[in-house]
């Protein structure tokens, strides 16, 4: 193990206690479309929290390296990534937290925006919705 990270890890410790900061929890099988409202909200905490602390450690991890004038690229592009790969978890779990809370049927395909149940067309960008053949009945 090198210097850096016993380094890191002890500040780590100091800061939290000596706990290893635990990961969110595995998804459903399904995915996170499988999982109800408040599971959703729960997730989408717990991705909030992991970002912060990934974000927290990848500036700590910066100093460290900045300090000591040597910085090694592939370990930061590495956290990064992974920062990068957990911020885009959120991202989905942010917006399928607002799809649920603005009781939508689903986002519009081309522009992203919200849809109510029963719509041919985006409100906002005008795409239709619904595959052509596809009638509504009354």
């Amino acid at each position: 193990m090198s210097p850096l990270t016993d380094t890191m890890r002890t500040v780590r410790d100091r800061i939290t206690g000596g706990v290893p900061p635990a990961g969110p929890d595995p998804l459903p099988p399904g995915g996170t479309a499988a999982l109800t409202q408040p599971e959703l909200v729960a997730r989408r905490d717990e991705l909030a929290r992991e970002v912060a602390e990934l974000q927290w450690d990848l500036g700590g991890l910066t100093y460290e390296m900045a300090i000591r004038d040597h910085f090694r690229l592939d370990v930061l592009v590495q956290r990064a990534a992974r920062l990068q790969e957990v911020d885009a978890q959120l991202a989905e779990a942010e917006r399928l937290v607002r799809l649920e809370d603005a009781g939508a049927a689903g986002a519009c395909p081309s522009c992203g925006g919200l849809y109510a149940h029963g719509a041919a067309f985006c409100w906002q960008c005008g795409a239709q919705l619904l595959p052509t053949g596809v009638t509504m009945s009354a």
